[in-house]
């Protein structure tokens, strides 16, 4: 009787293990067909955005004619370089990128999102990929350009992108600003600056160094280092790759590439990516 209960108890943990062994294989790693599906808006230079032809490396966008470029299109090279991947890129609105990770439409994201706590109750993220200082934008002859922290923006108009930790987490911090309703994206954030609807708004430095590329009009107005400045955490800051939750061997290929780059590495490419990108 005792070796009979032995056996069913040893069957019964083969069954369980097999049963958790069944649960991990059910979160597939998207690669195996060779291919990474990536991601991101194609207008948010100078982290991703759309060119008419493939020069300086672009990619070509999935069921479009126009080519994808920027700093995330030539990280995911480099990710598809290191682990023998070809790359295909996918263009979507920024409120839909987490539901095309979540419902399998893409790999991953990799659009110059924040790795938030809210983010990633959603998915898993590898990374950092880039290390991001918040900033803001105005303009050269703007009363706001002499400012020295983010107590002497009180009475300007401001606006950023929706969905973003910029509108949602720094804006509120500057006492007496008239916060508009947020843009849709970055390149209608940056006109509403440009033509004078807002008085400065808020970003991540990357996005407003690309932006005094294009318009040399604006300027930076960096507070970090000082008392006077937006009070962010690192989740803020750190730019992350979102994948599927519990894709634990596609995260893990992607962070094995990216742990063995730097934060200087990072900027460097950065600083490709700006010089790279339109002018107009």
């Amino acid at each position: 009787m005792k070796k009979i209960s032995a056996l069913l108890l040893a069957l019964t943990m083969l069954v369980s293990l097999c049963a958790c062994g069944g649960t991990t294989a059910k979160v597939p790693s998207g690669v195996e067909d060779g291919v990474l599906t990536v991601a991101m808006e194609c207008a948010y230079a100078p982290y991703n955005w759309t060119q008419s032809d493939d020069s300086n490396g672009a990619v070509a966008i999935k069921d479009s004619s126009e080519f994808a470029n920027g700093y995330d299109v030539m990280m995911a090279k480099k990710l598809c370089e290191a682990n023998g991947w070809t790359l295909e890129i996918v263009r979507l609105a920024w409120d839909s990128l987490i539901p095309a990770v979540q419902t399998g439409q893409v790999d991953a994201v990799i659009a110059g999102q924040s790795m938030t706590p809210e983010r990633m109750e959603q998915v898993d993220f590898a990374g950092p990929y880039l290390y991001a200082t918040i900033v803001c934008l105005t303009l050269k002859d703007s009363k706001f350009a002499s400012a020295k922290g983010i107590s002497e923006l009180s009475g300007g108009s401001c606006t950023s992108q929706l969905g973003t930790i910029w509108y949602d987490t720094c804006l509120p911090q500057i006492n007496g600003a008239d916060v508009k309703t947020a843009a849709e994206d970055a390149p209608a954030m940056l006109m509403a600056l440009e033509t004078g609807a807002v008085d400065f708004v808020c970003t991540d430095m990357p996005t407003a160094q690309g932006a005094v590329a294009a318009y040399p009009d604006m300027t930076i107005l960096n507070f970090a280092g000082g008392s006077d400045d937006f009070e962010v955490s690192d989740s803020d800051v750190n730019i992350g790759i979102s994948v599927l939750k519990g894709n634990s061997v596609l995260k893990d290929a992607l962070d094995k590439v990216l742990g063995n780059m730097t934060k200087d590495d990072f900027n460097a490419l950065m600083a490709q990516a700006i010089a790279a990108q339109p002018k107009n």
